[in-house]
């Protein structure tokens, strides 16, 4: 069984599992997490994709994490996720870039991309249809709003997402189903929770127009449960199931 590597001078409150036998442990918590707070409010458990994030892990761990049952994975990288995705082809992996996404890599993700949870801009819709058309592919998107107002974080103002959803309807091949968001960095889950209720009631007043955007990819390691709380159709987790990362979330970002 391959060794996790374990970096003893990082101090987190995050498990790094040691082994398989951790690995499905750590999953297994997140689930219950899930579960209890879908029951709590009255959610149906089956409504929330748990999305394990493997960005900087190697291919290796990926396909450990698919014998555990995943078959969806979230890279923030484009080059990195192309790596992984040559070397697992052997397996169905469907693979979801939540990142940033550079224009001059639309390429990479038009060949092997199955959803993007980062369009942010006409140019780079633009910009994808066109390697669409040229590999005959329909891509399934998010809006990634930025909800926090922070200069840090990429994503359209909230009201700006109707304008840019309109104007993507003149590209066949991107099939807008759901908005995306980053909550503030802040200790206060009052503000946080804020960023969440914001990009739900912004897709509810989208779904006026726009019934078919439905999903909403919100809440992290640390901010899952008060995601889920607030309507999270996909939670995005990778350091509370594969252990902490050696550098800060901002690192990993940026393309």
């Amino acid at each position: 069984m391959t060794e996790f590597i374990c970096h003893s001078f990082k101090m987190s409150r995050y498990n790094t599992p040691h082994s398989l036998v951790e690995l499905q442990k750590n999953i297994q918590e997140i689930q219950q997490q899930v579960d209890a707070v879908c029951q709590r409010i009255g959610r149906n458990p089956e409504e929330v994709r748990l999305l394990p994030v493997t960005k900087t892990l190697p291919a290796e761990r990926v396909e450990q994490a698919y014998q555990l049952g995943f078959h969806c994975f979230g890279e923030n990288k484009v080059l990195e996720a192309k790596g992984k995705y040559e070397a697992l082809q052997h397996l169905p992996i469907h693979w979801i870039l939540i990142g940033h996404l550079q224009s001059n890599k639309v390429k990479y993700v038009a060949k092997f991309i199955d959803e993007f949870h980062a369009l942010d801009s006409i140019k780079l819709a633009e910009k994808l249809n066109h390697r669409l058309v040229e590999v005959q592919r329909i891509l399934p998107v998010f809006i990634q709003v930025n909800t926090s107002n922070e200069q840090s974080k990429f994503g359209v103002k909230p009201e700006q997402a109707l304008t840019l959803i309109e104007q993507c309807q003149q590209f066949p091949q991107l099939k807008i189903i759901g908005l995306m968001t980053l909550a503030i960095h802040s200790q206060d889950p009052t503000e946080v929770r804020r960023c969440f209720q914001t990009l739900r009631l912004l897709r509810d007043d989208i779904q006026k127009t726009y019934p078919d955007i439905q999903r909403l990819s919100m809440g992290m390691s640390g901010d899952f449960e008060i995601a889920i709380e607030e309507g999270a159709t996909d939670i995005r987790v990778g350091q509370a199931i594969f252990g902490a990362r050696d550098l800060p979330d901002n690192y990993y970002w940026s393309e």
